[in-house]
């Protein structure tokens, strides 16, 4: 082949891939200064790669999307193998664990494994026994707290696509429906009129938004999640529920491109207060939905939207040593009511850091395919 055929960009994307994969599997704990104890006294680790917690989850996906994009065998078998020792051994259900299950129904529908009883039970269980707040909405119950009444941003991600995916691999319309719900209530309580950026919570019990924080990665999954949801459903340019949802993530992205760091390209872990610290796992996520935004043709081939996703992907290509660890991501960020606390949160290592620069480089790669 004629070295004026090999796209070098192409290559140095794809070994970037293979290094990333390479330390999500292999992330450990050294300290245990990550490890969640529970009451009953398990511990869960939230960092490593042999647990159940929403982290896998996110890891699960960026292999999934990659063996979707180029048949990559390794990236199936590594998932494969996780469910295996997972669905042995179980887990105690709620709003993040529930995430592994979005890869499973389609590693399901595409015959690689037969996962029927465990994509019904988890179902089965959001739908009708999951705990729910006013307006029926999806409670944000962790390991740790019921956070009784409250609606999280992440929650759409987590456990909303999972359902829906559910949905259309088992037949069950129903789920669908309820989907379609809940994306619109947490819009209602969750997108700041104002700025088009999302608030990370919002709580029933007092009617408010804690210290209305505009926090990187949980607007992150809603960029991811909602271009995600329309391809999902595949729906039509005339339906209701998807311009609805079109209007809400241009709203989203036009901030976003707003308080993008210009020198970096990545955002601050607060969005809007720069005094913040710069954190590449909602720059990840941000790439991918606006890539993947552009692709659908859900917001057009402007510049500015152009220029912001290059930035993005030039900054997560900053941020990834050459073992693999992509720098700068916060671990996992509960609600506080402060949002000094939020500049608080550790940067470390994580699972879904390395599978959010995975899905962006991913939806980055077919731009060359």
């Amino acid at each position: 082949m004629s070295s004026q055929n090999v796209n070098l960009l192409k290559i140095s994307v794809l070994k970037h891939i293979r290094n990333l994969i390479n330390c999500l599997v292999n992330i450990k704990d050294e300290s245990g200064e990550f490890i969640m104890t529970l009451e009953d006294g398990r511990k869960i680790d939230t960092k490593g790669w042999n647990d159940w917690e929403w982290t896998h989850g996110i890891g699960l996906y960026g292999l999934l999307k990659l063996h979707e994009i180029t048949g990559d065998k390794d990236a199936l078998d590594i998932s494969l193998a996780w469910f295996k020792d997972r669905f042995e051994i179980g887990t105690t259900k709620n709003v993040n664990t529930m995430s592994p299950l979005l890869s499973a129904a389609y590693i399901h529908e595409a015959k690689k494994a037969d996962y029927l009883v465990h994509l019904d039970s988890w179902a089965e269980w959001v739908m009708y026994d999951m705990p729910r707040t006013d307006e029926d909405g999806l409670q944000h119950i962790t390991y740790l707290t019921p956070n009784y009444q409250q609606l999280w941003d992440d929650t759409l991600m987590m456990s909303v696509l999972p359902l829906t995916k559910i949905g259309l691999v088992l037949h069950r319309p129903h789920y669908v429906e309820e989907a379609k719900r809940q994306f619109l209530l947490h819009i209602k309580y969750l997108q700041d009129v104002q700025t088009g950026l999302w608030f990370h919570a919002w709580s029933f019990d007092g009617r408010h938004n804690f210290c209305n924080a505009r926090w990187g990665r949980g607007n992150c999954w809603v960029t991811v999640a909602i271009p995600d949801f329309i391809e999902m459903l595949q729906l039509s340019e005339t339906d209701g529920v998807r311009k609805f949802l079109v209007t809400s993530l241009v709203a989203q992205i036009d901030a976003l491109v707003k308080c993008q760091d210009q020198a970096s390209g990545l955002w601050h872990t607060i969005l809007d207060d720069d005094t913040s610290y710069l954190e590449s796992s909602c720059t990840a996520g941000f790439a991918y939905g606006i890539l993947k935004a552009l692709r659908l043709r859900l917001i057009p081939k402007e510049e500015r939207y152009l220029t912001a996703a290059k930035k993005a992907v030039d900054g997560i290509l900053a941020n990834i040593t050459p073992e693999g660890e992509l720098k700068l991501v916060s671990f996992g960020t509960p609600v506080f009511s402060d949002v000094e606390e939020y500049k608080k949160i550790p940067l470390t290592a994580m699972p879904y850091g390395q599978s959010l620069a995975l899905i962006a480089l991913t939806e980055y790669l077919r731009t060359f395919i």
